[in-house]
């Protein structure tokens, strides 16, 4: 017999989720250094019982045993989907199966993307729209549709009688410790690496979920990966910068450099930002966490890129991390490109293209053949001395 932790996070919910401590790697993509938790959450009405969002495949026996402990499975009345994306919907056939008399409630869109992934149940659906609620006997759901964030589908649930919010991935972090955000010191940097890595990307959609809820009292706020917030504050706040684009006078600096020669440009501009006052926030792409440079994106106002030759093209790492950077779409309103070659150029022109269509001002470029001289490196301190004065201008 297996122990379970089921926190209860306000009167009669209870958090039914799993915490996968050894998950490395997420989507193929975003690094896992903490691990992440799939958040679940059982509300138990005077009447009904909801279960809110499910687990990733692999901790469906675990999910069924925390949920029994809390009440039965097999009475379950709805199953509410606030987002179709396999960590939070996968086991909705598992529950349902075992669960005969429940419902599956979400948007039209949300129908849509789980029939995707899922084979539904006929006429076990319930279609809800913004603003629409249902009644367990004492907690009323109320729905808040919140699209693109990060899926079309995705919807948040509101709890008004416990003041809970359930936002869904909006206002999470990957970690699987802590269970409330006073568990964890370093929190916040760890939700800003999230919301650079699969919010950034839908800033604007952020803000106007933002404005839905800004008139909600909300006491607890239980996103579906990461600890709970007893204070809300503390993450909405930030959030509400993110989304807004806000920056700060920080540049961010990504590299691949082969032979030195990029490396040393680097460090030239690098040494001027500093002499200027300029925050600088280096990353060689050859060793860097990916998510620490999805972080940094989300409030620097410059990024420079440097990056090597090779076969009259960028350098593979630096061709990774512009196609990153256009990606997620990130509010820098200024950029540089160095770089370097031997016997054929070419990255600067091929770096030049994937960036054309973002919103930055390319402040200078630069390219050298082999190691940069003392004109060069003048060349770039100019560059370096341009771009500080812009960005505190």
């Amino acid at each position: 017999m297996e122990i379970y932790s089921v926190p209860e996070i306000a009167k009669d919910v209870f958090w039914v989720g799993a915490k996968d401590w050894n998950r490395r790697m997420f989507d193929a993509l975003v690094p896992l250094p903490q691990g992440t938790s799939y958040n679940a959450y059982l509300v138990k009405g005077e009447e009904k019982t909801a279960l809110i969002d499910t687990v990733n495949p692999g901790f469906e026996e675990e999910f069924k045993e925390k949920i029994n402990l809390v009440s039965s499975l097999e009475k379950l009345d709805y199953l509410i989907m606030n987002h179709a994306e396999p960590d939070h919907a996968s086991a909705i056939c598992y529950i349902m199966d075992r669960a005969p008399g429940s419902v599956l409630v979400t948007t039209e869109r949300g129908v849509k993307m789980a029939s995707i992934y899922n084979d539904l149940p006929e006429g076990r659906i319930k279609v809800v729209a913004n603003g629409d609620t249902i009644d367990l006997g004492g907690k009323t759901l109320r729905f808040i549709e919140a699209p693109w964030l990060h899926w079309p589908e995705t919807m948040f649930t509101y709890l008004p009688e416990d003041k809970v919010l359930f936002p869904c991935d909006f206002f999470g972090a990957h970690t699987a410790q802590g269970v409330y955000d006073e568990d964890l010191e370093d929190l916040i940097p760890l939700a800003k690496r999230y919301y650079g890595e699969i919010m950034m990307p839908f800033g604007k959609m952020g803000t106007k979920a933002l404005e839905k809820i800004k008139d909600l009292d909300i006491a607890v706020l239980a996103p579906s990966h990461g600890p709970i917030y007893k204070n809300p504050q503390r993450i909405i706040e930030p959030y509400a910068k993110w989304t807004a684009g806000e920056t700060e006078n920080k540049a961010l600096i990504v590299y691949v450099s082969m032979w030195g020669s990029t490396k040393l440009m680097v460090r030239t501009i690098a040494e001027t930002l500093l002499k200027e006052g300029v925050d600088v926030r280096v990353y060689d792409l050859e060793v860097a966490d990916t998510g620490d440079v999805a972080r940094e994106l989300v409030d620097s106002r410059a990024i420079i890129l440097g990056t090597p030759t090779v076969l009259a093209g960028m350098h593979p790492l630096a061709l990774y991390g512009t196609y990153l950077v256009k990606a997620l779409n990130p509010p820098a309103k200024y950029g540089v490109i160095l770089g370097s070659f031997g016997w054929g150029g070419g990255a600067l022109k091929q770096a030049g293209d994937i960036l054309v269509p973002s919103k930055m001002e390319v402040v200078g470029t630069l390219q050298v053949k082999g190691k940069p001289r003392e004109e060069d490196l003048k060349r770039v301190e100019e560059i370096g001395l341009e771009l500080a004065r812009k960005m505190k201008a």
